[in-house]
């Protein structure tokens, strides 16, 4: 395994306080501790036994914090084999059974017909300009169950791309250098 020296804490549910390492990778960066509280909130009235997708999981931040906090089934999706090892190891030593982590790459994953998740995290790389791409795989593949709540997470001077004209946009903040946002995906047209 290679060294890692980045750590993320986990803030709330059954793994608060526990620290996970992650791999050094060029865009790797975990969503703030801030920013992770105020999204775990909106989300704590459906959380509860969802079934939730980490669509770039990264350093696993958001996936982490949805097991720990009790959804049913967490999916990650990761391209960097290294990064997926680690997302492996650290599901391993907390002794998740409800998460799973695919090595692969998310617009190839989501570009198959899939099955509904309640909750997805759209977190990619800044510099990659994924979400749009993203966000189009998911509205038109069958990866979202009538309401699913969509987190989209961009940098705050490129903004998010416009959005299927069956999701509403709910929430929307700003937090330094990123903007974040939750959107429900209605049933019905695209």
């Amino acid at each position: 395994m290679t060294r890692t020296t980045n750590q993320l804490r986990l803030i709330g549910g059954r793994f608060r306080g526990r620290r996970l390492p992650f791999p050094d990778q060029p865009g790797l960066r975990p969503t703030p501790d801030r920013v992770r509280e105020t999204l775990f909130n909106w989300l704590a009235p459906v959380i509860q036994g969802a079934r939730c997708l980490d669509a770039f999981a990264g350093s696993g931040a958001l996936g982490f914090e949805a097991a720990s906090r009790g959804a049913g089934e967490v999916v990650l999706i990761e391209r960097s084999p290294l990064v997926a090892r680690q997302l492996q190891a650290n599901a391993q030593a907390l002794g998740v059974a409800e998460m799973k982590i695919r090595q692969a790459d998310t617009l190839q994953w989501l570009a198959a017909a899939g099955r509904p998740f309640d909750i997805v995290f759209l977190d990619p790389p800044f510099a990659d300009d994924l979400l749009e791409p993203a966000i189009t795989h998911l509205a038109g593949n069958g990866w979202l169950a009538p309401g699913a709540r969509v987190y989209l997470e961009a940098a705050h001077q490129s903004g998010f791309p416009p959005l299927p004209e069956n999701w509403e946009l709910i929430r929307d903040k700003t937090a330094g250098q990123v903007r974040y946002g939750l959107a429900v995906a209605h049933s019905g047209t695209v």
